[in-house]
């Protein structure tokens, strides 16, 4: 396994923590006052739209933003999501979202897992999945993937029913 920096804020290697998958993207969020419910804790709606921020970040390091989404007139909308809430997180901690490609029909469908970790604890807070079907923006009709999303959107962790 490859060894990676440390990170002085939290002191732990990025190579201890167990990620569910072997070389995620990660994206890190700090828990805000707005993200907080009346129990105190991360509401489960703002962990959708993590996992929504961390999907186009990861697009956007693949060289698909919205500029190229435009210039294709194609685009990836989400069909289905599914979450799993494992333990909360609170104001002030720092979560980490990882996701993963792990599936594309390279036609229609793409499918990503989400993983949540507090990485003060190494504990899993969520495990999330979205799915992702190709559009034509004009008419926002399901329409087969451009090679340069077959190209870019290449899966990145095997998970076998979601290939």
């Amino acid at each position: 396994m490859k060894k990676h920096r440390i990170d002085k804020k939290i002191g732990l290697e990025m190579s201890d923590i167990k990620w569910d998958h072997d070389n995620p993207f990660i994206h890190k969020i700090i828990v805000e006052p707005q993200h907080i419910d009346d129990f105190q804790h991360t509401n489960n709606v703002v962990y959708l739209s993590w996992m929504a921020k961390t999907a186009w970040e990861h697009s956007k390091t693949l060289g698909l933003d919205f500029a190229a989404y435009a210039e294709l007139n194609r685009g990836m909308v989400v069909r289905r999501h599914e979450m799993d809430y494992l333990a909360p997180s609170h104001l002030g901690d720092e979560v980490y979202c990882a996701t993963w490609i792990t599936g594309n029909d390279r036609k229609l469908r793409l499918r990503r897992r989400f993983q949540f970790i507090k990485p003060s604890t190494g504990i899993t807070l969520l495990r999330g999945m979205s799915e992702f079907v190709c559009i034509n923006i004009e008419t926002g009709r399901a329409t087969r993937m451009p090679p340069e999303f077959i190209d870019a959107y290449k899966p990145t962790a095997d998970v076998e029913n979601d290939r």
